[in-house]
């Protein structure tokens, strides 16, 4: 089977952390499919943002595909592809035995990403990566615009 292969680039930022904050999202189909999610939030920390700027596309994506995405956090690449094992072997808490921070995003993002093929890819910030630059932006843009309280409920 062949499945779509798109790709997602994501970026969340902060003024102040915790502060207002904000996230973007990109999702790309081969050259002509660019969707981009984006939202401000009132009080949040920039870990928030960046996991909110994953979990958004990626639930929005219903159908099989390779995903290729890249982010700019180390927080996000090391968390899902190392640190979750642990996580989820210890009950989600941490070597000193205490919940892990953003427990709540963690789990949404455990089970958005359930049947998903997904290479995760971790990019410098502003390296030159277009969509990376443009998610930036519009992070940026939405923590000094917020409209949203902090993210401490089930996403959408």
């Amino acid at each position: 089977m062949i499945y779509k292969k798109i790709q997602i680039f994501t970026d969340g930022s902060c003024l102040g952390n915790p502060g207002q904050g904000g996230y973007a999202s990109i999702i790309t189909y081969k050259k002509n499919y660019e969707k981009i999610f984006s939202a401000g939030y009132i009080t949040t920390t920039n870990n928030r943002m960046e996991l909110i700027a994953v979990i958004i596309p990626l639930k929005k994506i219903k159908y099989p595909c390779e995903i290729s995405l890249y982010t700019d956090s180390q927080y996000i690449k090391l968390g899902i592809t190392k640190w979750i094992k642990t996580w989820k072997k210890y009950n989600w808490k941490n070597s000193k035995k205490k919940l892990i921070k953003n427990i709540d995003l963690w789990k949404q993002l455990d089970l958005t990403i359930q049947n998903k093929n997904i290479h995760w890819n971790w990019i410098k910030s502003h390296s030159g990566y277009k969509e990376n630059e443009h998610c930036d932006k519009l992070a940026r843009l939405a923590a000094h615009n917020p409209i949203f309280k902090d993210i401490n409920y089930k996403l959408i």
